[in-house]
């Protein structure tokens, strides 16, 4: 089941995105589409009838032109998207996930956990945690940690919340699609290696972030954030290119219509160069590969409302079009 996007209009920033979509019963398959919501199959249009998104972004530097030319090519075979099933854009074989990485949601959270006993007051915390995320910045890497892909789902596809989450949490969040293989790059060619962004909604159920059983281990992100469907992903891949500087992008999150989050990536600690060159330095990453960048203040901890069974999640982030998620609790 899924619920639909309440407009086509506005999709996204450039002369066209990428999507995976399918008709009726059928596989998935790449498409562009276009500003006016016309969708091209490029398995016909590229002559690959076996091409994947994936495959597409092997080949991102080779096909990038031939996408341009196929965006405004007459005569082409296209079909209004309201015909098709939107999926996940792509299927990544790695997903890096990234936390703490918003400047106003970490001073929130130091604020908000500080030792009761402290005297001081909230201007005077915040002031201090202020200067911390300067010398963060500065000095500090990113914090990134492994993600599964399995918990890929649509943008506009049910999201059912696990019979064992007791606190399942919303984390808007713009993606980084990789289009070429980067292994230890720095953050200065970092952006050679991405070949576009999308939306991800990175769920976690706050319940189980830390192991009550073994509270010396640390987080456990396999539990609180890797259940079928919490990452709804998508609507779109919109080009490196079209996008532009991402030092500016709002993402916004509502809730059942009501504003949760509202902030711009301005606030980011770490920008997508240096999160793409953090993770680089561990791991190789692949085309197709998802590295997340962090989600703004407005949580559900911070509103003290967490998800329920029937909320609607209505997520958009500039020049990236928008997702629209219901979640569905599971039966126990």
């Amino acid at each position: 089941m899924s619920v639909k996007p309440e407009s086509v209009s506005d999709l996204f920033a450039g002369p066209f995105a990428l999507g995976t979509l399918s008709l009726g019963e059928g596989p998935p398959f790449p498409a562009l589409v276009d500003p006016e919501g016309q969708v091209l199959d490029l398995r016909a249009a590229l002559a690959d009838p076996e091409l994947t998104m994936r495959g597409l972004l092997e080949r991102w530097q080779e096909l990038l032109p031939r996408l341009h030319e196929l965006a405004v090519e007459p005569g082409l075979s296209r079909r209004p998207l309201s015909d098709f099933r939107v999926l996940a854009p792509v299927d990544p074989r790695q997903v890096f996930q990234s936390g703490a990485n918003y400047r106003q949601h970490v001073i929130d959270l130091h604020v908000a956990h500080r030792d009761p006993s402290d005297g001081r007051s909230e201007e005077e915390a915040r002031a201090e945690a202020a200067e911390i995320m300067d010398r963060r910045a500065a000095e500090d890497l990113p914090y990134v940690f492994i993600g599964l892909p399995s918990s890929v789902t649509g943008p506009f596809d049910d999201v059912t919340l696990p019979s064992w989450a007791a606190k399942p949490d919303w984390e808007l969040e713009l993606a980084v699609v990789i289009g070429r293989p980067a292994y230890q790059v720095s953050p200065e060619e970092a952006m050679e290696y991405v070949a576009g962004y999308t939306i991800a909604n990175d769920l976690t159920d706050r319940a189980t972030v830390f192991r009550r059983d073994m509270p010396q281990i640390g987080t456990d992100w396999l539990r609180s954030k890797n259940a079928p469907g919490f990452t709804p992903l998508g609507p779109w891949i919109v080009p490196a290119e079209s996008l532009g500087d991402t030092g500016d992008l709002r993402l916004t999150l509502k809730l059942n219509g009501e504003v949760m989050q509202d902030e711009s990536t301005k606030d980011m600690i770490f920008d997508v160069a240096r999160m793409v060159s953090y993770a680089s330095q561990s791991a190789r990453l692949l085309p197709g590969d998802l590295v997340l960048t962090g989600s703004p203040a407005g949580n559900g901890m911070h509103w003290g409302r967490l998800l329920r069974d029937g909320d609607i999640m209505d997520a958009s982030i500039t020049g990236l079009g928008a997702q629209r998620t219901r979640c569905l609790a599971e039966e126990a």
